[in-house]
């Protein structure tokens, strides 16, 4: 993302002064300590008062909180850029923080308030999340990026079906994999431009050689036949037809990771993790259509997507935006290659565990190493989030946050 054009007066304080600053925090916060809630919860040590079973409150708080807050600081703040108007800041950012905050809070105690009652408030985030995206988008005339505000309206409609689901079944299986497809859309949108473009302009002065195909035809392709595939995995998982829509998706997924030279990043770890992170959408499509036709179980493939691909592409702009956007230099300082390697390791760890290779053992691994990645991100860059923007010199003198 391009620094935001253009600010109001705003003496506030300075996490809201921008969407992601609190939204980001939020995120990291949420990721690191429910994964710690969740094992607790799997070995009968903790217990709280929610309407979900366990599996599903672990499963909803990483898709509608941490990951909804991820992507509401990243659009919050990329939406400015793409329409030119002025950013969400100040007392609107504010009720959009809580309400997030309610809807965990209602989320964790739904036993004890109906599950009615959660849903409602549950629900405010990402309304009022895709209500202001539409009302820029719309007054900004950027037609182009409406897609985002019918993803963000789909991302609730799965959230509203998770409540439902879970209340009326016992589980939420059908509207569990209807947010994961969502977000996977979500990611290889967004991706397919910032990756490319972010890499095209860190090689383009480095001298010839190959560069990365911008977002075109083929992308929208790959799109397309990505969204077939997850209709057809959402509805019926278990089929031929869904085993080999997603078995293409997987094949036209990695040939769009090729197209980006990320081979030629290796030197800059805020590019390569980048590529890295998309490197699980393939995987988790090629996971996902081996569970299938039978030969593995469905968790490698969902956590391939859900561990790896979101939780390392989430990383990977948060660290980026945050540095960019609070005047900081874009260099990735230890703490922040210690997220990336901790991302990485936990997320493979978690795979191999669903395919079986030492489960328990891998499972507390891959656990550990997620929970450290967000909350050695929430320290790092705690100041660089919560404090003022350095100017260009300050930035200059102080180095990487």
């Amino acid at each position: 993302m391009a620094p935001i054009p253009r600010l109001k007066a705003y003496d506030g304080p300075a996490l809201l002064s921008y969407g992601f600053r609190p939204l980001f925090l939020l995120a990291a916060l949420q990721a690191g300590l429910t994964i710690i809630v969740w094992l607790g919860l799997l070995a009968g040590r903790l217990d709280i008062p929610t309407a979900f079973a366990p599996v599903d409150w672990h499963i909803h708080e990483m898709l509608f909180g941490y990951q909804a807050a991820a992507i509401g600081g990243f659009l919050l703040t990329a939406i400015p850029n793409w329409t030119g108007r002025l950013p969400v800041q100040g007392t609107p950012l504010l009720v959009l923080v809580l309400a997030w905050i309610a809807g965990r809070i209602a989320v964790a105690v739904s036993a004890l308030i109906g599950w009615r009652l959660a849903l409602a408030v549950d629900a405010l985030f990402l309304l009022l999340l895709a209500g202001a995206a539409a009302r820029e988008i719309v007054a900004g005339r950027n037609w182009r990026n409406l897609k985002v505000v019918v993803l963000l309206a789909l991302l609730l409609a799965a959230n509203l079906a998770f409540h439902v689901e879970s209340a009326l079944t016992g589980g939420a299986d059908y509207a569990r994999r209807f947010a994961i497809a969502v977000v996977l859309m979500l990611v290889a949108l967004i991706a397919g431009r910032i990756v490319p473009s972010f890499t095209r302009n860190w090689l383009a002065p480095r001298g010839a050689g190959r560069l990365p195909i911008p977002f075109g035809g083929y992308d929208k392709a790959v799109l397309a036949a990505s969204g077939l595939a997850l209709a057809l995995w959402v509805a019926r998982p278990d089929t031929l037809a869904s085993g080999v829509a997603l078995a293409l998706s997987a094949v036209l997924h990695a040939a769009r990771l090729a197209r980006w030279a990320g081979d030629r990043t290796w030197r800059n770890p805020l590019l390569v993790i980048l590529h890295v992170g998309y490197a699980f959408v393939p995987l988790g499509f090629a996971l996902s259509a081996a569970a299938s036709f039978g030969l593995t179980g469905p968790g490698a493939g969902l956590h391939a997507w859900t561990a790896g691909a979101f939780g390392t592409m989430t990383l990977a702009v948060m660290s980026r935006a945050s540095l960019g956007h609070t005047g900081r230099p874009l260099i990735a300082t230890a703490g922040t290659q210690a997220c990336y390697v901790l991302i990485v390791i936990g997320s493979v760890a978690r795979i191999c565990s669903a395919l079986g290779h030492g489960p328990i053992a891998l499972l507390h691994v891959a656990g550990l190493c997620w929970s450290l990645a967000f909350l050695v991100f929430a320290a790092s860059y705690w100041r660089a989030l919560t404090g003022a923007r350095l100017g260009p010199k300050a930035a200059s003198a102080a180095g990487p946050a």
